[in-house]
């Protein structure tokens, strides 16, 4: 399914990880996946405010904690920045979506990175 959001439609996911070798490109671009299938179900059923927006991104965060193994498995891991990058896609989804008052910390609270 196609993002139809136009801030977000060809917006570059996890952009500061992308053509770092420390990073392995294929889990960057699995990484990217979550955000695009997490603004999918956001499209798919909007959110009516903040609790049901986090309980999308809980989910999207916890597919972030298991992909966190496999960059460990490939010598490499979710770091500070990739940590950085990670939160700040999730940020820049919710104000996409209009949720300007969501709390980055809270968007991904059950992270293990």
């Amino acid at each position: 399914m196609a993002i139809t959001n136009e801030q977000l439609a060809e917006y570059e996911f996890l952009r500061s990880m992308r053509g770092d070798d420390y990073y392995p490109a294929h889990l960057v671009a699995k990484g990217g996946d979550i955000l695009h299938a997490l603004c999918e179900r956001i499209e798919a059923e909007p959110p009516r405010g903040l609790d049901e927006l986090y309980e999308l991104t809980q989910v999207a965060t916890e597919q972030f904690n298991l992909l966190a193994e496999e960059f460990d498995a490939a010598d490499s891991e979710i770091e500070t920045v990739a940590r950085e990058a990670i939160a700040e896609d999730f940020a820049h989804i919710a104000q996409a979506y209009g949720f300007a008052d969501a709390d980055v910390e809270e968007l991904v609270a059950d992270r293990d990175w």
